[in-house]
Parts: C-alpha cells; structure tokens; sequence
C-alpha cells in the first residue's frame, strides 16, 4: 500500500486538479479574439465560454450573455458542457473515497480496505483527467484549424483563451495524481496466515490423550 506521503501528494494534486477544472468550466476564456490581418480593431475583444460569450471594451466595461440555445454551440462545446461536470463529479467523489481510505485518516479500520479504496480512487481520478482533457484538446483543435483555414474571415477567427490552457495543466495534474495511487495503491495478495494447523496423532495406545503439534 501507498505511504501517506504519496497519498497526501495525491490529494493535494487532486484539489488543484479540481480548481482547474471549475475554473476551466465557469470562466468564459475557452476562445478569444484573434486581432490579425486587417481586423487590428482593438477598442473591444470577444472572450467565449461553453456558457456564455462576453464583449470587453477598451474602457474595462464587459458585458456578458448566456447563449440562447444549446443547439447553436458546436459540438465540441456541447460535449465539454457534459464532460467538464461530470469530470467534477467524479473527482469529488474520488476524493472523497482517498481521504476515507488513506493511511493518514482513521475513517476506515480495515486495513485490508484501505489499499482498494485508493486503487478506486485512483482510478476514477485518472478517469476524470482523462474526461477533462478531451474537450479541452478537441475544442483547442477546432480553433487552431479555424485559425489557419484561409477561407475563414479574420473577424471570426479565434485563438486559445486561457481557460483551454488551465484545462490542460488541471488534466496533467490529475493524471499524474491517478498513477501514482494506482502505483502505489495495489492491494496485496492472499497472504498466508500466520497461524500453526493442528493435526490429531494416532498413537498406539488407544487412551492416549490426542497430541497437537
């Protein structure tokens, strides 16, 4: 079983790993206004979200807007809708199984328990990495090929907010948290008791009393 080092490095990266992921989920900065070619016009810049979309004026007023339908996102926006909350989800309740199964808290007195609570954990950690990273990457591909499609007009291209960045370095963390408990989380096999077996002898005389070894 993992030493509580590890497990409390563990959880501390989980808990950075799921700020990233609220955050990454809230703040509208997945794409932003890309100002090249003759769309130099910085007096406002769009910021836009799986949410809503929001307009920055050089003057520091921000006006935001929920999208008005679901239906209107891309597909790779609808899909991190759902997959950023259920990332959360997930790592919460991991979470909440590492701190009860770990060597440093005593909610669990099965010491047999223990080392499989952390191997569950572990899992579902690296499950919800996985789960944020994949719309994090896909969104941040459609937006560098928009970007370098010519046939897009220079208004609408977009360039990587910073969102898609916290996404990713939340996503790593969890990764890295989910190894290493599946490393060092392995429950231990059938252990052989270390009792003695107890075996009748048949002596030769039949008032013997029986003899245990």
């Amino acid at each position: 079983m993992g030493s509580s080092g590890v497990q409390i490095v563990c959880v501390a990266l989980s808990i950075l790993g799921l700020i990233g992921g609220i955050v990454t989920c809230i703040v509208p900065k997945w794409k932003v206004s890309s100002f090249v070619g003759s769309n130099i016009v910085t007096a406002q810049s769009t910021n836009e979200g799986i949410w809503m979309t929001c307009v920055s004026q050089s003057t520091g007023q921000q006006q935001c807007k929920q999208y008005d339908s679901m239906l209107i996102l891309s597909g790779d926006l609808q899909a991190a809708r759902a997959m950023t909350i259920i990332s959360g989800l997930v790592l919460f309740l991991a979470l909440l199984i590492l701190l009860a199964g770990s060597d440093f808290t005593t909610c669990v007195q099965n010491t047999d328990a223990k080392p499989k609570m952390c191997l569950v954990a572990g899992i579902m950690i690296l499950v919800s990495g996985f789960l944020l990273i994949i719309p994090v990457s896909w969104s941040a591909h459609n937006t560098i090929t928009e970007f370098n499609n010519p046939l897009v007009n220079a208004q609408q291209k977009r360039e990587l907010g910073a969102c898609i960045f916290v996404g990713w370095a939340g996503s790593v963390l969890l990764l890295l948290a989910g190894g290493l408990l599946c490393c060092f989380s392995r429950p231990s096999g059938g252990s052989s008791s270390g009792g003695t077996a107890k075996y009748r002898s048949n002596g030769a005389s039949g008032v013997s009393a029986p003899n245990y070894v």
